[in-house]
């Protein structure tokens, strides 16, 4: 259900939609730059999500000199406007072309992981493009399922989810989690599922993320070690030297099984984002680090983000 009523979801649309068709129609070279104009202005209207990333990078990266965290809080705003662009460019990027905008690196342990017939898990963050990671895996020859979370805003819900779905890939809603996916492993498919959020309540693992207790999901973990099926890191990078995203696909991370399920769990889970972690340390400014990813605090500890001031 959409936390916002009808006006400010339709305003929202109102602002969005022409952003994303402008960027879709104009020539490619006058695109780009709209999309890094777009973005630094939210740079600017977003002083909130700067203190935010400002705080994670202290508590994450404590080594960082003032002027190597806003180096990287611009990198952020640089990175989240290639994604945009890619998003808005989603119907005019085909088979023909894609290879324009993406190359693959490691394909070969896809294709190792989907021999055994029990399907591929991709673990994947918001780290690089991850919308046209899977967009571009589906243009090589290869639709695949990803776990999306809906959006507070249905209008803009609808936008976003046809151009994830326009060349062949499916996604599965929070409701549909167990049956969809399970039945696309045994179909011997790919679902890709980001792991890099804050999860609330109890549904979260309490795991090592850049020293910092964090709340994370088991949901991937819990059905590799019930399905089998291997799973992959897989990210798209941006490659300042190629002017192109790298699909980068990681070797297997293998679950590890002593017949303690929930020690397991745990420690596949740890497992995950230590190789996340890894990942992000090599690319710091391609994460989303402006939002709160150590919001949820084990029992006891005071919150992380309680003093910083609203904002847009």
């Amino acid at each position: 259900m959409a936390k916002h009523g009808w006006f400010r979801n339709a305003g929202e649309y109102a602002l969005a939609w022409p952003i994303l068709k402008t960027l879709e129609w104009l020539p490619m070279a006058a695109a780009r730059r709209l999309s890094k104009v777009v973005l630094r202005l939210t740079y600017h209207a977003t002083p909130h999500w700067r203190r935010v990333a400002n705080r994670n990078l202290e508590m994450a990266l404590p080594d960082l000199s003032d002027g190597g965290r806003g180096e990287i809080i611009r990198g952020v705003y640089d990175s989240l406007g290639r994604v945009l662009l890619s998003l808005a460019r989603m119907p005019r990027i085909h088979a023909a072309n894609v290879r324009e905008w993406i190359d693959y690196d490691g394909f070969e342990h896809f294709e190792q992981a989907l021999r055994k017939g029990k399907g591929v898990l991709f673990m994947t963050a918001h780290l690089g493009n991850w919308e046209l990671s899977s967009a571009a895996h589906a243009l090589f020859g290869h639709p695949m399922h990803v776990m999306v979370r809906t959006l507070d805003n249905p209008f803009l819900d609808h936008l976003v989810d046809r151009r994830r779905t326009l060349r062949g890939n499916r996604t599965i809603r929070k409701q549909e989690f167990g049956r969809s996916l399970l039945q696309a492993l045994r179909d011997n498919e790919a679902v890709g599922i980001l792991i890099d959020q804050n999860v609330s309540g109890d549904d979260g693992l309490f795991i090592d993320f850049f020293g910092i207790p964090a709340s994370a999901t088991g949901g991937l973990a819990k059905i590799a070690m019930h399905t089998g099926a291997p799973v992959i890191p897989g990210f798209a990078l941006w490659n300042p030297a190629r002017q192109r995203y790298v699909l980068k696909f990681y070797p297997v991370l293998e679950m590890v099984s002593t017949g303690d399920a929930e020690r397991d769990l745990l420690s596949n889970t740890q497992r995950c984002h230590s190789m996340l972690e890894q990942v992000i340390r090599e690319y710091p400014e391609q994460w989303l680090w402006i939002h709160r990813r150590w919001k949820t605090r084990p029992a006891g500890e005071p919150a992380l983000y309680g003093d910083l001031a609203p904002g847009p």
